[in-house]
């Protein structure tokens, strides 16, 4: 059996929602749906709930706004669970690399990542994000996207309490499941289709500090012999992007533009992003 969780905003999940798992999934399910309507939990606490109300082998922790367009993904997913044994956490979109530097999965360079998946953007725009599949079916990464979660439920694996609120509950339950010697997974099989795309607030931004911070002795993450040396640069880019777009504090940005330029002093490439948070810095009052 596959124990569907699902935290929900409302007391329960869209019916459209509901009717699609039922005629695609083909195979013996349980949903059980988390009502956070009034915001009691935390995400981790929320999921913790549904795996200890859970009856099925599989766990499958997905979010109340996707669709899935591929048939039979319940059957996909516990094959390839079967086939093979030595993965224990299988999603839809990840990377393959995780550096120390806060950074979203995302933030690395596309030749790490692996993505099947139809995004809905704010501006309206809807892209069938197909990345890395060249050769293989299920790609091996180091952490993979919350918004599908597929989990063996053999390995005992639960979300840290010690982390809070609604983001990087992926980013724990990939290093948890790390640390059971289980390998994780992206695959192609199974399409979904997501109809929103995370909120990059100051919160997210906190809380991926954070969590960085809680896991920073198992920190860089690579399925590669070696982290490409590159790789913190890149992120450290991404991260000065986020905090001036979410209008972090000041020390923030100033601290990271200084650790990029001891990183790379002589790349004329950061020239424009140090001007960006020049000015961004200038705009506080002195």
């Amino acid at each position: 059996m596959i124990s569907i969780i699902i935290c929900s905003r409302k007391n329960t999940i869209p019916d459209v929602l509901s009717i699609n798992i039922s005629e695609t999934i083909g195979y013996e399910h349980e949903i059980i749906i988390i009502d956070n309507s009034e915001n009691r939990h935390s995400i981790f606490e929320a999921y913790n709930i549904g795996i200890k109300k859970s009856k099925g082998d599989y766990l499958c922790f997905i979010h109340d706004d996707i669709l899935f367009h591929t048939q039979r993904w319940g059957s996909l997913i516990t094959n390839i669970f079967t086939s093979n044994p030595e993965y224990g956490l299988i999603g839809v979109a990840g990377s393959r690399q995780k550096t120390k530097t806060p950074s979203g999965w995302w933030d690395c360079e596309s030749k790490y990542k692996s993505v099947n998946i139809i995004q809905h953007y704010p501006t309206g725009k809807i892209v069938k994000e197909q990345l890395g599949f060249e050769d293989s079916n299920l790609n091996e990464a180091v952490i993979v996207d919350g918004v599908f979660l597929a989990v063996r439920k053999e390995m005992n694996v639960v979300f840290d309490l010690k982390l809070k609120g609604f983001h990087n509950y992926d980013f724990n339950i990939a290093i948890e499941t790390r640390k059971k010697k289980y390998k994780i997974g992206v695959t192609n099989q199974i399409l979904i289709e997501h109809f929103s795309i995370g909120n990059l607030n100051n919160e997210w931004l906190e809380s991926i500090i954070k969590t960085h911070k809680y896991y920073r002795n198992f920190l860089p993450l690579t399925t590669d012999v070696i982290i490409d040396r590159n790789a913190e640069a890149f992120s450290l880019k991404r991260l000065i992007n986020h905090c001036l777009v979410t209008k972090g504090n000041k020390k923030r940005v100033f601290k990271y533009c200084g650790i990029l330029f001891f990183k790379e002093p002589f790349s004329k490439s950061n020239v424009e992003l140090f001007k960006k948070a020049l000015i961004y810095l200038k705009s506080f009052k002195t």
